[in-house]
């Protein structure tokens, strides 16, 4: 089956758009003029000016980056903070030239005809997008023209410069352009994504470096040494880009947002005003028949201030959930104590001037649905723990959770009624993620001792059982003392070293943990540190 002719196309790049996002986003944003690298699975994915002036390069190991630039700052990737800065800009080039096909956030792509026939050229047409781009405040981007997307991303990225953002393949000219091209821009590229695993390597140690000499094998030898991906591979080595842009269709706008002129000093005003805005969120969500399960809350101050937050649900927001969830984040000070309907929020001193609200997630309608004879206890117990805590705010009803940590009174938590294991690196799934050596393994003990209890171990002679620096136990345990009452060991396990701090002499702590079964059938989890026991639970 013959491939179709390539398309004019044309590639707006974005370099480094993850640190664009961070720039752009936050409570306050990161100052774009400092040395920033996003880091994910421990590699460098990109880094602002400063850092690569520093010699800080993409695929670099986080140590490697630290090395070269001390003052490296240093941030997680996340992939849905760098798409939710890019909707807006995507927006605003649809607004000039409809049809874009959103590849991955900082690049997109549109077939160039169109806006070539209004704007007079295809050149003319990519300066028109990029002057609307730096009027948005994105200096940084790329434009290339040229048959085919992966040839015009090519020119984006290796022909545009800071001097001249635009490149443009003269028609019929891919080839001559991508020949010279290392294969390696194959791994690089968004457009052969899923296509290359394996196959840039196979062709360096075959000593084919460039995409010219791919371009220059036989198709059949292609075929029989890669298949048919090396064939789709080698088409667009050749510059015979076959792959339509596809354009988006726009999603329907769901962020709902209120300005205050003049600002509103008090949070009931501003909750009392949000109740239209409410409504008509949950209604559009409806509209498309969709809840939401977890609501971004952004709230300007009069000085330019951002507080932000996203706030979870045990089932979907209605408009009163959502009023409720404004008037807390208003409410609640991270300094510690809340006013009473004052504003010292998180990062907010002085009046609100806009709220916005948008869905971070959201569900379908009929998965929410009330069942046809009524949810039962649990959505009774729903609704009252939700009544209570809109009286008392949002810390007046807690639930226990488990976190992460070493001993077993720490990975007790409270949450507020209705926000789930939060995601992020301060949620508690992440802190359980995390490695804790020495923490105990499921299952665990049913009964955690709020404080430690006191107790003796003693061997058969009735000295006192411990634990040397090698693990040794120095003799074998066998009854323990708890509150005056002697009990009979019948078996035991352990011991388990927990070492905690061993740089810093003044919080150090290192204990042995046993696991104990008495002659009753109680089972113990004991702490022996130094030539102290305790208690820490108790297995039921």
């Amino acid at each position: 089956m013959a491939l179709r002719s390539p398309v004019r196309s044309l590639v707006l790049w974005f370099p480094d758009w993850p640190v664009t996002a961070l720039t752009r986003e936050g409570s306050p944003p990161l100052d774009p003029s400092r040395a920033i690298a996003v880091v994910e699975r421990n590699l460098v994915v990109a880094c602002s000016a400063a850092a690569r002036a520093e010699g800080v390069r993409r695929g670099q190991r986080r140590r490697d980056a630290q090395a070269r630039c001390t003052g490296l700052t240093v941030v997680p990737a996340d992939a849905a903070r760098e798409h939710r800065t890019f909707a807006p800009v995507v927006s605003l080039i649809e607004e000039k030239a409809p049809g874009v096909q959103l590849v991955r956030a900082g690049l997109c792509a549109l077939r160039v005809r169109g806006p070539a026939r209004y704007y007079g050229g295809e050149a003319e047409a990519a300066r028109v997008l990029i002057e609307a781009l730096h009027a948005f405040g994105l200096d940084e981007v790329r434009a290339g023209i040229a048959d085919g997307p992966f040839t015009a991303e090519q020119a984006a990225k290796a022909g545009a410069s800071a001097r001249d953002p635009v490149f443009a393949v003269p028609a019929g000219g891919a080839a001559g352009f991508l020949a010279p091209l290392s294969v390696a821009v194959l791994d690089g590229s968004s457009f052969s994504a899923g296509e290359t695993a394996d196959l840039v390597g196979l062709l360096a140690r075959l000593g084919v470096q460039t995409l010219g000499a791919f371009a220059a094998m036989e198709p059949d030898r292609v075929r029989e040494r890669f298949g048919e991906r090396g064939i789709r591979v080698h088409s667009l080595a050749a510059g015979r880009d076959s792959r339509p842009v596809e354009p988006r269709t726009p999603p329907p706008e769901l962020q709902r947002e209120v300005a205050f002129e003049p600002p509103l000093e008090i949070a009931d005003q501003v909750a009392f005003a949000m109740r239209l805005t409410a409504d008509d969120f949950i209604a559009g969500l409806g509209a498309v028949d969709l809840v939401c399960t977890e609501l971004r809350v952004e709230l300007v101050g009069d000085r330019g201030e951002r507080s932000e937050r996203v706030w979870l649900h045990p089932g979907s927001f209605d408009a009163a959930a959502v009023v409720d969830r404004v008037r807390w984040q208003l409410a609640e000070d991270v300094g510690g104590g809340a006013d009473a309907g004052g504003l010292r929020s998180g990062g907010l001193h002085s009046g609100v001037t806009l709220v916005r609200i948008s869905p971070e997630a959201v569900d379908e309608a009929s998965h929410h649905a009330p069942a046809l004879f009524g949810g039962g206890p649990e959505e009774r117990v729903h609704h009252a723990l939700s009544r209570v805590q809109a009286m008392l705010g949002h810390r007046g009803v807690l639930t226990p959770a488990i976190g992460g940590g070493r001993w077993l009174a720490e990975r007790q938590v409270l949450v507020p009624w209705g926000d789930r294991h939060v995601k992020g690196s301060d949620g508690l799934a992440a802190q359980r993620g995390r490695p804790w050596p020495g923490s105990l393994p499921d299952p665990l003990p049913a009964t955690v001792f709020a404080e430690p209890v006191p107790v003796d171990v003693r061997a058969l002679g009735g000295e006192i059982i411990d634990v040397d620096e090698r693990g040794s136990v120095s003799a074998v345990p066998a009854f323990l003392i708890e509150s005056g009452r002697r009990r009979g060991i019948e078996a035991w396990a352990g011991p388990w070293p927990v070492v905690e701090r061993g740089w810093d002499a003044a919080r150090a702590r290192r204990a042995h943990r046993f696991q104990v079964v008495d002659a009753e059938g109680g089972a113990w989890l004991l702490v022996c540190e130094g030539d102290t026991w305790t208690a820490e639970a108790l297995y039921d």
